[in-house]
């Protein structure tokens, strides 16, 4: 038991059994102890690695990527550089240090990141002062600028609702308590009209997963896109339509129960890139999904990895090989994470991907 699940008892005990999204959203962003407000949950010593803590190659890819696309829309000065849920800067450190040479690029930048855990504000402060960065609670307060945005790894936290179908009609599975503990239970059945279309591609007793919040994050970015210019890479684990239960807990890099230990344990559950095209819709275009290795095959990580394999031996080249294999293998992330754009009605998509 956590102080958080003491907390969250004494709710249920009061108010009855909770969504799932409120249980996350307390797990992940109490503002005592709320995993991401409390800790650095990433590296070795954390509980999980991205795909910037692996290699320098994936920061600097996405960098260049947004930096051709800055220049394809003519260079629009200033511009909006965004990134959402930010970790420790690294991705942007090394993004920042790849387009050093695109002219005119820094100056023409303004850098927003878009944080609440005051633990990584501070090592994103530490590690891109000397870009000035100003920092946002959401999405909704970026400015009405040209805005080239990445969202590595950000929607797989926010909080999702789940539904299990009863025949024409859905349960939502919600958190409460079973002799005096945290257990998982189901709200009685009741149509649900934003999941009728999911009637026809699923069966009795199948899960679908929505996440009320990507969809005003994608709409704030998708509203600047369409009527200032940029792009938004969203990369994250995940596939075109939600099916099933992917909400999982991982602490010390391994598998959790999501229920025993509120707090400690990051919660994350699979992107629908369906619905986050869907919010995009009628403002600006998506680009088709593509598996994180295609992408970064597309910008040159191959040419990259080769280049700085040439500077490299011993034990260090050997890390280099594998953090290669981990970001574009098909046993690794090179297929289960996926990439989509979002960009401007007339104007080409980000390189690395197709309309």
């Amino acid at each position: 038991m956590t102080a958080l699940a003491d907390i969250l008892q004494a709710e249920i005990t009061a108010s009855g059994p909770m969504r799932l999204d409120a249980f996350m959203a307390a797990c992940l962003m109490h503002p005592e102890h709320g995993y991401y407000a409390t800790r650095d949950p990433f590296g070795e010593q954390g509980d999980f690695i991205t795909a910037p803590e692996i290699s320098q190659m994936f920061g600097e890819l996405v960098g260049l990527c947004l930096a051709q696309t800055w220049l394809d829309q003519g260079a629009p000065n200033p511009v909006a550089l965004v990134e959402l849920g930010p970790g420790r800067g690294t991705l942007m450190a090394d993004a920042l240090r790849a387009t050093r040479g695109v002219p005119g690029f820094h100056d023409a930048l303004q850098l927003h990141l878009v944080e609440t855990s005051p633990a990584l504000r501070a090592h994103q402060s530490e590690t891109l002062s000397a870009h000035a960065p100003t920092w946002h609670d959401s999405a909704d307060t970026l400015p009405a600028l040209p805005t080239l945005s990445i969202a590595n790894e950000f929607f797989d936290a926010l909080p999702v609702r789940q539904f299990q179908r009863q025949g024409d009609g859905w349960c939502e599975r919600v958190v409460g308590l079973a002799e005096g503990t945290l257990s998982l239970g189901l709200s009685p059945k009741r149509i649900e009209p934003a999941l009728a279309h999911r009637l026809e591609d699923t069966s009795q007793g199948d899960i679908v997963e929505t996440c009320p919040a990507a969809a005003s994050v994608i709409d704030a970015l998708a509203r600047r896109i369409g009527a200032h210019g940029g792009a938004a890479l969203v990369i994250d684990y995940g596939d075109w339509r939600s099916l099933g239960d992917t909400l999982q807990a991982v602490q010390g890099h391994d598998r959790a129960d999501i229920l025993a230990a509120p707090g400690m344990a990051d919660l994350s559950a699979h992107v629908d890139f369906e619905a986050l095209a869907d919010a995009a819709r009628g403002t600006c275009k998506t680009t088709r999904l593509a598996p994180q290795a295609l992408f970064l095959s597309r910008l040159g990580i191959t040419q990259r990895a080769e280049a700085l394999a040439a500077q490299m031996s011993g034990p260090m080249l050997q890390a280099h090989h594998a953090a290669f294999h981990r970001l574009t293998g098909r046993d690794e992330m090179g297929t289960l994470f996926k990439v989509m754009a979002l960009y401007p009605e007339g104007a080409a998509p980000p390189p690395g991907l197709d309309p």
